[in-house]
């Protein structure tokens, strides 16, 4: 598990050379839908706040709460284990819709000049 400081770069990183792309796109590609791009990028901003506001969260029990401080540490690390993954799986699936918003906007002849170069 990386620590909050490298997953937050991480989610900006990611999301910026997403808005990169649209912004290329946008201003490059004929025929390209510019609203719906514009709306795009919003809508990676939005992504990138809502999952870095995710990142930051607090395990809500204490080392008292259990007989031990082994069952203390291993149920510690169950919950940010299981809240990282929701954190990286709902990212992902925001990923994958943005993607899919880009790929819409894109004009007919755009998208077989795509499958041609993924093709080869």
């Amino acid at each position: 598990m990386a620590n909050k400081r490298e997953l937050k770069r991480a989610i900006k990183a990611a999301c910026g050379n997403m808005a990169g792309e649209c912004i290329i796109t946008r201003n490059f590609v004929e025929g390209v839908d510019r609203a719906k791009m514009a709306d795009i990028i919003f809508n990676i901003a939005d992504l990138q706040c809502a999952s870095i506001e995710k990142v930051s969260f607090a395990f809500d029990k204490n080392a008292k709460s259990f007989d031990n401080r082994h069952l203390y540490k291993a149920a510690r690390e169950k919950y940010f284990r299981k809240a990282y993954g929701k954190l990286i799986k709902d990212f992902k699936e925001g990923m994958n819709d943005i993607v899919k918003q880009m790929n819409e906007a894109l004009p007919a002849k755009q998208k077989e000049l795509n499958k041609a170069k993924a093709a080869k």
